[in-house]
């Protein structure tokens, strides 16, 4: 099956993929653009998998104030290289990571950080297994994982703090 080059392009706004990425979904899902993007999701997935393991020491510190100046969020999330730190898809990240702890006042980043023997609930306090504010279908977890495929490099959220006057 031959795929148009404006199906390619379509998929491409989509999801953010390579041109050959894209391509080779298109002919596995047979043009369906649904189903090209959930193999591409899914291929994301795997390589977030594979990049687990890789060193983050570059990435930025995010600071996010929301409107009003009554609360505010410092974010630390590295990747690997200062120069993927410095692409708008990265600090687009960083920003909306930022704005979901501004939101959501999560407590923990992962589910590993809950001390042993505390009752919290993994969906509100762990910032990871949230719902994205964006888009409730993904979770945090599912927006970093994009990211690390869109970028090529493992991408983790380090720390953040979140500032609320009266609280």
């Amino acid at each position: 099956m031959t795929t148009s080059l404006d199906t390619i392009k379509a998929l491409r706004e989509r999801t953010s993929a390579g041109v050959m990425d894209c391509k080779r979904a298109l002919e596995e899902a047979n043009g369906d653009l649904d189903k090209a993007a959930e193999i591409l999701a899914r291929q994301g997935m795997a390589s977030a998998a594979k990049r687990a393991s890789r060193a983050t020491s570059e990435g930025l510190i995010e600071s996010y104030i929301h409107s009003g100046g009554r609360i505010g969020v410092l974010l630390e999330i590295n990747c690997e290289t200062d120069f993927v730190a410095r692409t708008d898809d990265f600090m687009g990240l960083a920003h909306d990571v930022a704005m979901q702890v501004a939101a959501m006042a999560p407590t923990y980043v992962s589910s590993e950080d809950i001390p042993e023997g505390e009752d919290a609930v993994p969906q509100e306090a762990v910032l990871m297994q949230q719902s994205f504010i964006k888009d409730p279908t993904k979770t945090i977890r599912d927006l970093v994982n994009e990211s690390i495929g869109k970028l090529g490099e493992n991408i983790q959220v380090r720390r953040f703090t979140r500032f609320a006057l009266g609280e």
